[in-house]
């Protein structure tokens, strides 16, 4: 059949030649089917449409564009001329044509194949680390399945070659029909010169090109929005997969436990990072994506769109973000939000947990500002989790305002820039400038900012955020593009995205927000006239970008940061092995665990006290305590009466009073102030060479804490009360020991008094003769009138030896007179002021020789001193204080062993536990050389395996 048409086409070819074009009689062509013919006749309906060029047949073809197709017909020219129609070269150029068509479609649609199926497999989301899902007996299948017999039982390569056709002998019959008909041969030439359609394509090439590039440009478009809404689709299913696989290795349905993900452990690198005092100039150059922008701007609607939840307080027009929040997204199985110190998860699902979370964040930035600041640079960590979420971390920082408003510190202004220079001066972080598109690009502070920190923007993304605002408002749509692309400002940068935030309601939800945004853009004339391009609108977009941007660059810095580390490391192990070669590397958190241990210790020691030891303190420390008491307003007054009955009344009534109002409340006083004595002094005693004075800080402000904390029991006064009435009551001595001892205790209470007055009469009255001669000193004038005075005194009592105890004012002149008779000037008041010194010495004089005439009158006491003179009522109150004082003791001891030293240890453990949760207290208190070094030493190689484990975990990802 090849060589037929063959022929007739050689046959047509000569007829042309030689001329015969014009010979009249019936052509070949008219013995044609009708069919045929149909297309040749000039009266024929058909032939009234005009054929359509050739480039239309192949613009259907054409995978790169989508334009709809249209039905072509085969139209020819009126003017039929029999003998020019040559059907067969017709059909023969046609063929040709379609060889190009099938060529060109081939590889057209080969490479949108490879394309899309590229675009979809980046979407198939990473399974490598759910093996595990798929059973066990699936990796082992080739133990039970010999796979080398299906192989071998499978047909070879080359018997399924023979059944494909022979291309060599298709391809001999097409070349020899392009060597007929090849462009410029005479074959060509007489077909075009032939062909009715050939002047009609001519003119069809008159069409306008702006049409054209409009219509292109249209159809660009909806493809864009086709594969987009497909991408999302897929983006959907992928979500839902991820989920349904996350939540069943949530419930552990294999018993297998998931590795923390990579986001996960970088963060966590970042936070022990951002507690490190780089003393050691050992930098953190980590990345992460800081966001900064202009007040109200929007950074913080921008970060929510990538978090995909309301998670920010907000309000209208007024600083809501005080402190920098960082916030690392990753995947997981449910959208929650957990923060850093915390372990409850905020269900991002619920209205309720969004409110609490965004109150949390809220009161945290409060607590955070100082008094007397607005803004402050302490950072609230915070991980949210959720299905499709993209892995970065980010830091939220304060807006930047151009003036300080009433209400600010002074110092907002530049605590805000320099808070964000230090975050921007990081050569690895990713700064996103966030610039609202609804006001004039002039009035932006924030890009002059990024520009000075990265004027080359090699790490610096742009976004333009409420769009639709501005391409409502701005009257020059052209302005918003040179905005994108950074004309209008000084800073240059990466990439430059357009996003929607919402319509200005805070009540609508992520979902709505994001329809918004794609129906916007979709209708958008910043898409239609290539203002933008499709991959810089949409929070999506932006996101991907963001997450592939941060990735690459952890990629790129994390290494060189853990070999400075591990220099870092080298340099603080070698100075501690110089400077402290004996001990333990102790951090803060273990000192504070073993001076812990100690103060608890110590504390125990305190019911390792003996009774004994209890009771001889307290009363000896009760004694001294209500000695003055008793001598002064008991003893002495009642030993001015004349007779033993007025003594014995007045010595009960004034011990009455003493017991019902003062007595029980001082013992209570004495017992707290010896449990304090003696829990100070197992405090601060010395243990030899294990004791360590890094702890001396720590155990007094344990110690004062605990006492300030600690209250006696209410209730201990009133049964003390009662027993120390009991016992001043009782006024029967039993034995003669007894006695002795009271007379003893009498003894000691009087020689001591005695002694204290000798001693403020000697320093009344100055140095004696001898101490004057040996030391060479000299009385002063007012001695030496004290002096005269006690002389004259003195001889007053010489003459009356039972003298009462107050001076008459008789007494008083002729004390004074006599005085001025030898040229010494005294006043009164000094007069009685020396009498009341040397009438008690005088006194305790002899009350002390009274005591030992007392000695043997433990008989006549048995006998009530019947028939005898001499009278030791003295001897029996001092008895009665005796014993009062030994019951008091052990009732207090008894309360402080029972009950008073266990609370004490309470309150101990739980100051301890509350100073374990108190960082500051802890650093305040443990401080040192010794502490700092031991903490940079944990901190640095914590930093190190930290980062080491997460490189090699990057590492087997890209694998």
């Amino acid at each position: 059949m090849w060589r037929a048409r063959a022929a007739g086409g050689r046959t047509v070819c000569r007829n042309l030649i030689n001329g015969t074009h014009g010979a009249r009689g019936r052509s070949p062509l008219q013995k044609l089917h009708l069919v045929s013919q149909s297309i040749h006749h000039s009266h024929y309906p058909w032939s009234r449409f005009q054929r359509l060029p050739l480039w239309t047949s192949v613009q259907q073809f054409s995978t790169l564009n989508h334009l709809p197709l249209r039905s072509t017909k085969l139209l020819v020219k009126y003017g039929f001329q029999p003998h020019r129609n040559f059907w067969l070269a017709r059909a023969a150029s046609r063929l040709l044509r379609l060889r190009y068509i099938i060529l060109g479609s081939a590889v057209g649609g080969g490479y949108t194949a490879k394309k899309t199926f590229d675009q979809w497999k980046d979407l198939v989301p990473d399974l490598s680390e759910y093996k595990w899902i798929v059973p066990d007996f699936v990796w082992e299948l080739d133990q039970y399945v010999d796979f080398e017999k299906l192989t071998k039982a499978l047909p070879d390569s080359e018997d399924l070659v023979k059944l494909l056709p022979d291309f060599d002998k298709i391809g001999e019959s097409l070349s020899s029909l392009k060597g007929l008909f090849t462009p410029g041969s005479p074959g060509d030439t007489a077909f075009r010169a032939t062909d009715p359609g050939f002047e009609n394509e001519k003119q069809y090439k008159k069409v306008s090109d702006k049409e054209k590039v409009d219509q292109l440009q249209e159809e660009l478009l909806r493809t864009q929005l086709k594969y987009q809404r497909m991408l999302e689709r897929l983006e959907k299913e992928n979500k839902e997969l991820r989920k349904i696989v996350l939540q069943k290795d949530d419930k552990g349905i294999h018993q297998r436990k998931l590795k923390k993900s990579l986001i996960d452990m970088y963060s966590e690198v970042l936070d022990i990072l951002s507690d490190y005092d780089a003393s050691y100039n050992t930098q953190d150059h980590l990345p992460r994506v800081v966001v900064v922008g202009d007040q109200s701007a929007g950074k913080t609607s921008v970060l929510e769109m990538i978090a995909q939840a309301r998670i920010f307080p907000r309000g209208s027009g007024e600083m809501m973000t005080r402190s920098p929040v960082k916030v690392t997204l990753s995947e997981g199985p449910h959208h929650v939000a957990v923060f850093k110190d915390s372990s409850r998860e905020f269900d991002l699902t619920k209205e309720e947990d969004l409110a609490a979370l965004r109150n949390e964040i809220e009161i945290r930035m409060k607590k955070s500002v100082r008094e007397g600041c607005t803004v402050s640079s302490e950072t609230i960590s915070l991980s949210v989790k959720g299905p499709g979420l993209q892995r970065m971390v980010l830091v939220d920082l304060p807006g930047v305002i151009s003036t300080v408003t009433s209400g600010m510190a002074p110092d907002t202004k530049e605590a805000i820039f320099s808070m964000s220079k230090a975050y921007m001066q990081n050569p690895n972080a990713i700064i996103l400038c966030i610039q609202d598109g609804s006001v004039d690009a002039e009035r932006s502070i924030v890009t002059d900012l990024v520009s000075q920190m990265d004027p080359q923007g090699k790490r610096t993304i742009f976004v333009l955020t409420k769009v639709d605002l501005a391409e409502k408002n701005v009257a020059s749509p052209s302005r918003i593009q040179q905005i994108i692309e950074g004309k209008l400002f000084p800073m240059k940068a990466l990439g430059y995205f357009a996003v929607v935030t919402g319509k200005g309601n805070s009540c609508e939800s992520i979902e709505s927000i994001r329809e918004y945004e794609e129906e916007f853009f979709q209708n958008s004339k910043l898409l239609k006239k290539c203002m933008l391009k499709a991959h810089q609108v949409t929070t999506r977009n932006l996101s991907l970008a963001v997450s592939d941007r941060f990735w690459r660059m952890v990629r790129e810095s994390v290494e060189q940061q853990a070999d400075a580390f591990k220099a870092t490391r080298f340099n603080l192990e070698t100075e501690w092995k110089n400077n402290y070669p004996r001990l333990r590397e102790l951090d803060r958190d273990e000192l504070f665990e073993k001076a812990k241990n100690e103060i608890l210790d110590e504390v125990i020691s305190l019911s390792q006290v003996t009774p004994k030891h209890w009771e001889e303190i307290l009363q000896k420390t009760l004694w001294e305590r209500v000695s003055t008491h008793v001598i002064e307003n008991i003893y002495l007054p009642a030993a001015q009466t004349m007779n033993s009955g007025t003594f014995n009344t007045t010595v009960d009534i004034k011990l009455k009073q003493w017991t019902d109002k003062q007595l029980p409340t001082k013992a209570v006083e004495v017992a707290w102030a010896t449990l304090q004595e003696e829990f100070s002094r197992f405090m601060t005693e010395e243990k030899g060479k294990e004791h360590d004075d890094i702890f001396d800080k720590l155990k007094q402000a344990v110690k004062e804490e605990s006492i300030k904390r600690h209250k006696w029991n209410e209730k201990a006064e009133d049964s003390l009360r009662v027993i120390q009435h009991n016992a001043l009551e009782d006024r029967s001595i039993s034995d003669k020991q007894q006695w002795d001892a009271a007379i003893q205790f009498m003894e000691e209470t009087l020689q001591s008094r005695l002694k204290d007055t000798e001693s403020v009469i000697e320093d009344m009255v100055g140095p004696d003769w001898k101490k004057r001669w040996l030391f060479w000193v000299r009385r002063t004038k007012e001695q030496a009138i004290r002096s005269e005075t006690k002389n004259e005194l003195e001889k007053m009592i010489k003459c009356n030896e039972e003298h009462p105890a107050y001076l008459a004012s008789d007494e008083v002149t002729t004390v004074r007179k006599n005085l001025e008779a030898r040229g010494v000037a005294v006043d009164p008041c000094l007069i009685k002021d020396t009498w009341h010194q040397v009438y008690r010495r005088h006194f305790l004089k002899k009350a002390l020789g009274h005591c030992n005439l007392c000695r043997r009158g433990f008989y006549y006491y048995q006998r009530h001193f019947v028939d005898s003179e001499l009278e030791c009522n003295d001897v029996v109150l001092f008895w009665r204080i005796q014993r009062m004082l030994a019951i008091t003791a052990n009732t207090l001891r008894q309360q402080l062993t029972n009950t008073e030293v266990r609370r004490l240890e309470k309150n101990v453990k739980e100051v301890l536990e509350d100073f374990a949760e108190d960082c500051e207290k802890k650093v305040k208190l443990l401080t040192g050389k010794r502490v700092q070094l031991a903490e940079d030493l944990k901190k640095v190689r914590e930093i190190q395996e930290k980062l080491e484990v997460f490189i090699e975990a990057l590492h087997q990802e890209e694998k």
